[in-house]
Parts: structure tokens; sequence; C-alpha cells
């Protein structure tokens, strides 16, 4: 055997051993391949963005909380308004009753004036010129003083005649046989008043009890005198 076919038989004996060194390179490789390869999803999975929630979800409100809910913006809102309305009704009524306390200060000063022409009788007019002009003047300040009641909407209350009304009249006692029917206004002691549809004052008033004015009875016929 020569030199040269010694070292190709020796190469030849080599080779497997060569081979098996690469495999087990080839297997490292591979097996660090695979290691990293299990480490990436690790990494990306701690990386990972969770997804916000869904704020819809959570602003949801339950159906009874928010029926409670609706219920109490209404008291809040019903107790701001009625604050309000009275407020605007108070403000109305002091414009429309403004005129009442100067009314009242003036209704008796009516009464004097109706109190002074009631003392003139007929006679003392037409028996001196100067009563009668006087009385003319007097009944011209009434008449003008009503007028103005009337222009702030103050009415005078005279109920002669009238139902007995406990709201606009005040009953000073009951009289018999007045010619009126029971319940029935038969005098008025003082007139009253009312502005718009408010009591300034209540009428003095006498109420029938009932009955008509009482009538004589006729005289007695005696027993007829035949001896004569």
């Amino acid at each position: 055997m020569t030199i040269t076919d010694a070292c190709e038989e020796r190469e030849a004996e080599s080779t497997p051993l060569e081979e098996l060194v690469e495999e087990v390179q080839i297997s490292e490789e591979a097996q660090q391949i695979a290691d990293e390869a299990a480490v990436e999803p690790a990494d990306v999975n701690e990386n990972k963005i969770e997804p916000e929630p869904d704020k819809r979800v959570e602003d949801e409100v339950p159906e009874e909380d928010a029926a409670d809910l609706k219920d109490k913006l209404l008291r809040a809102l019903a107790d701001l308004e009625n604050p309000r309305r009275r407020a605007t009704r108070e403000v109305a009524d002091t414009r429309k009753y403004a005129a009442s306390g100067l009314a009242k200060e003036l209704l008796n000063v009516s009464d004097n004036l109706r109190r002074a022409l009631e003392t003139v009788t007929e006679e003392m007019r037409e028996g001196d010129a100067s009563v009668k002009n006087l009385v003319l003047g007097i009944e011209m300040v009434e008449k003008e003083m009503l007028s103005a009641f009337e222009r702030q909407a103050i009415t005078r209350l005279y109920p002669l005649g009238e139902p007995f009304d406990h709201n606009f009249h005040q009953a000073m006692y009951e009289k018999e046989n007045t010619g009126y029917p029971a319940g029935t206004v038969a005098e008025v002691m003082q007139a009253g008043y009312v502005i718009h549809d408010r009591l300034l004052r209540p009428a003095m008033v006498v109420v029938s009890k009932g009955g008509g004015v009482s009538e004589e009875a006729p005289p007695e016929i005696g027993p007829v005198d035949t001896t004569a």
C-alpha cells in the first residue's frame, strides 16, 4: 500500500466524524432558533396593549336608577318653577289691588257724603235755594268719587231685596214682617264695596225672617138691633 492510498483511506475514515460535527452544530442552531421562537411570543404578550373597556357599557345606567334620576330632575324643576309662579302671581295681585289701601280710607268719606244727603228733606231743598245748591254740590262730589272708584274697579254694594250672601253681607239682625221673603236683605244699614273680586268691606244689612206686613183686623159686627 502506498502512502497515497493510506491518506485516502484516512480521509474516508474521517468523513463521518466531520458530518457528525456538522449535524451537532445544526442541531444546536435549530435548538437556539426554537428557543428564540418560544421566547418571542412571551415578549409579545408582555408588550401587548390591552383593549380599553367600552365606556358606553360602563356609562349605561340601570333602568330603575334612570327613572329615579328623572323623578328627581322633575322635582327639582318644579321646585324652581313654583317660586317663580308665586312671585309672578304676587306681582300681578299687587298691581291689581294697589288701590285697596287708599280706597278703604275713602269709604268713610263716601259714607259721610251719603249721610249728609239723606238728612236733607225735599221740603228743605225746595224751601231754601242755598240748601238746594249745597245739596247739588254734595251730589256732584259723591258722583265723582263713585266714578273714581269705578275706574279702579271698585264697586258699591247695596243689596236691598237681594238674597243674603255671607261672602259679601254682614247680618246685623233679623226682622219679621218686612214684606220680603225669608233670607232676603230687608234693609241696608251701610253699603259695602269690592275691588275686582276681593271684598273691601261687607254691606251691613238686616235680614228678613219672612212674613208680610201685618194688616189691621176688620171691625167686629155686633148683633143687629131689631127693636128699633
